[in-house]
């Protein structure tokens, strides 16, 4: 087998995409007799140069490698040209273990360009362009040895409309997503009224399909009233995986990585500026925060005693996930997933795993029902109007509007590679949102 790896051909700015790139080729190669299968690969979301949805693509052929060299030398010509693109693209006679180790380090991990260059120049590959994307076009031809369980239909614009409005028929696209849900997932946003499918940044595709089996996911594109269509193809992916998430302790949290990791909530759900709710997870709950209800807590002020905490944020396009997470309390034990950036985990899914149930609270004076008053330095609560007393706090039950289970940003919100909870396999219950 051939495989060509492609990476970083797109621009937003001039409205060229990888998967458009990739298309031409394995439609240009199937035009010839050659078998062919379509990856998009999803590397890891938290490194600093990287595409906009840092998708590597790879397409594999029967093809002889000097076919499918030339034709993949000849389309390359349709790479964007700009300061923010930096192509890399390989054509291998087959892949091995070591890359798919590497493709699996990929999406999850740094690697870098000159590792890349090199694995391929001793495997003896072809190298078409040694830019910045060559990390993703050496990840991409790993991709049939790796975990690609999910798919994507998508469909291309003429290219006289690129630029243009999308001519999209909204009605049909919540139809189609509605009759194919759940093997169809991230289609559109219901509660927002937002077809995700359909991309607002300049560019080839017209819509993008998700879902788990590729003849639901091209009975929906077909569904879809709309513009013209110039081409469509069918991707393998590992989209919907959250391949890019490593379990970790609190303590192994680094920028650049994303990580599943579970703690108890230590302060306080915060909203500040903008909208954006902060919370912080810690690995053991001080006694006094659970008393006095886990005032919110600023990073800059923690004491090297608390070094094992690590601020949480649900941004505000999240929209009605940050619900969830002013919902929570100090002493709730609950799994965050989601990048770290700047010491901060930005949340994309969280799951309850124990509730704290009850509070300590003042008593009520037992003859008249209002609050009592402190009567003094370890003397306990009296009431004045009643000469009651009682010996200290007592504990309360607290009503919560949360319930044990996994959480999840809107598919409006959602990472390319995030599992969205409707394909299940989550070790709790599900709250999936649509």
């Amino acid at each position: 087998m051939t495989i060509v790896g492609l990476d970083d051909t797109d621009s937003r700015d001039q409205g060229m995409c990888t998967t458009y790139v990739a298309a031409r080729i394995a439609d240009r190669l199937a035009d010839r007799g050659y078998a062919v299968e379509r990856y998009l690969l999803r590397l890891n979301p938290a490194v600093e140069h990287k595409t906009r949805g840092n998708a590597a693509l790879a397409v594999e052929t029967d093809a002889p490698r000097r076919v499918a060299r030339r034709i993949a030398r000849e389309h390359l010509s349709l790479a964007a040209d700009g300061p923010r693109t930096d192509p890399g693209a390989v054509v291998a006679g087959d892949t091995d273990e070591g890359i798919a180790d590497f493709a699996r380090r990929a999406m999850r991990a740094y690697c870098d360009s000159d590792r890349a260059a090199r694995l391929a120049r001793d495997r003896e590959w072809d190298v078409l362009a040694t830019g910045r994307g060559i990390v993703g076009a050496v990840a991409a031809v790993g991709a049939p040895r790796v975990r690609t369980p999910t798919v994507e239909c998508i469909s291309y614009r003429e290219s006289s409309r690129r630029g243009t409005e999308r001519s999209v028929d909204h009605d049909t696209v919540f139809a189609a997503a509605e009759r194919a849900y759940p093997d169809a997932w991230d289609t559109v946003d219901r509660t927002a009224g937002r077809a995700v499918c359909v991309p607002r940044a300049p560019g080839p595709i017209l819509h993008g399909i998700r879902g788990d089996d590729p003849t639901t996911v091209a009975r929906v594109a077909r569904a879809i009233e709309s513009e013209p269509v110039e081409r469509r193809a069918i991707f393998r992916t590992n989209q919907g995986t959250d391949a890019h998430l490593r379990e970790a302790t609190i303590d192994d949290c680094e920028d650049g990585y994303s990580y599943r990791v579970t703690g108890q909530v230590v302060s306080a759900p915060d909203t500040r500026e903008g909208g954006h709710v902060f919370a912080t997870l810690g690995t053991r709950l001080d006694p006094a925060a659970a008393a006095d209800g886990g005032a919110a807590v600023d990073h800059a002020e923690r004491s090297p005693s608390d070094a094992e905490t690590i601020d949480l944020v649900a941004f505000e396009p999240t929209e009605r996930f940050r619900d969830h997470v002013r919902a929570l309390r100090v002493g709730d034990r609950v799994t965050v997933c989601g990048e770290v950036s700047d010491g901060t985990l930005k949340l994309e899914k969280v799951a309850v795993r124990d509730l704290r149930r009850s509070e300590w609270a003042t008593p009520d004076c037992p003859a008249c029902g209002r609050s009592m008053e402190s009567a003094g330095r370890a003397a306990g609560y009296r009431c004045r109007d009643c000469s009651t007393s009682a010996p200290g706090r007592v504990e309360r039950p607290i009503e919560r509007d949360i319930a044990i289970g996994w959480y999840e940003v809107p598919p409006l919100a959602r990472r390319h590679v995030a599992k969205p909870l409707v394909r299940g396999g989550f070790d709790a219950p599900i709250h999936p949102e649509r």
